[in-house]
């Protein structure tokens, strides 16, 4: 049995109790998607080296002034990414993933920034190398992609978070792109997610070292496991969060509520960390509804 099969067996629980609490609340699921946008930018932005604080990042999307010199590009980074957070939400339900919906999304994604490669795959001659791993050459993109979708879609009884573990690092080892490819693939990620009826994800700038280590480990093996078990804690951490919310629990820190409880702090982070107890991580913060 893989280690990460208490979480993949629990999101189909959580996934229920979600729908239940969710039904007349559509206002409320509204403004927490709203909420989470600077987050989701932050988090993804980060993961590729921006040097954007999420206060940062919050003011630039509240079109409030900084209070330092920030380059043109990771502006319109932060601007740009919202906007493809914004149309995934909107749209991801209503309009299949297909080929040509990726390239809208990467014209939005670098607009502005290198127009000369916005919304189109890699051409002839342009190769590029992540690490140690060299992405197939231009004119293998299309296949490999429509092959990782068919088997995307035909391992529709696999858990929801293994299928996106491995589509992801699918898509990352075809790096279709120049440029932008981990942010689109995070997008791809929630677009999928979002499309099957699930809570969309954020896979955070602090779990950087594992998420990265999975990679290397797929390049080496083809094991998705470490993937997928950040996809899954990621997927329960977005119902954990939505469920408080949705419930009317009284949201408090994880810190007050060790306090509450005459308990060991250090030992309730860990198991938010493992996602054992219904604790979620919102603005750097870990949560929980009581």
């Amino acid at each position: 049995m893989p280690k990460n099969y208490s979480y993949l067996a629990n999101i189909q629980k959580l996934r229920i109790r979600y729908y239940k609490s969710a039904s007349g609340k559509e206002s409320l699921l509204k403004i927490i998607s709203e909420t989470e946008v600077a987050e989701q930018v932050y988090n993804s932005n980060a993961i590729e080296n921006s040097t954007l604080t999420l206060e940062e990042t919050e003011k630039i999307l509240l079109q409030i002034e900084l209070d330092r010199f920030i380059s043109e590009r990771e502006l319109f980074e932060a601007k740009n990414l919202a906007r493809v957070v914004e149309y995934t939400d909107k749209t991801a339900k209503s309009k299949e993933l297909t080929l040509d919906v990726m390239l809208t999304l990467h014209k939005m994604l670098i607009s502005n920034i290198r127009d000369d490669i916005a919304g189109r795959f890699r051409q002839t001659g342009e190769f590029v190398r992540v690490a140690n791993h060299i992405a197939p050459g231009p004119d293998q993109i299309e296949t490999l992609l429509e092959e990782a979708l068919a088997d995307y879609h035909a391992s529709l009884g696999d858990n929801i978070a293994r299928r996106i573990a491995r589509l992801h690092l699918q898509f990352e080892n075809i790096h279709p792109f120049i440029d932008g490819n981990g942010r689109i693939g995070r997008v791809i990620n929630n677009y999928l997610l979002i499309r099957e009826g699930f809570v969309p994800i954020n896979i955070k700038f602090i779990d950087r070292a594992s998420y990265y280590q999975a990679f290397k480990e797929y390049d080496k093996t083809e094991d998705s496991s470490i993937m997928e078990e950040i996809v899954a804690k990621a997927i329960t951490n977005s119902y954990h969060k939505r469920l408080a919310y949705l419930e009317g629990k009284n949201i408090i820190s994880l810190a007050d509520y060790a306090k509450l409880n005459n308990t060991s702090h250090s030992n309730l982070i860990n198991k938010a960390q493992r996602q054992t107890i219904e604790a979620f991580l919102e603005k750097g913060v870990w949560k929980i509804g009581k």
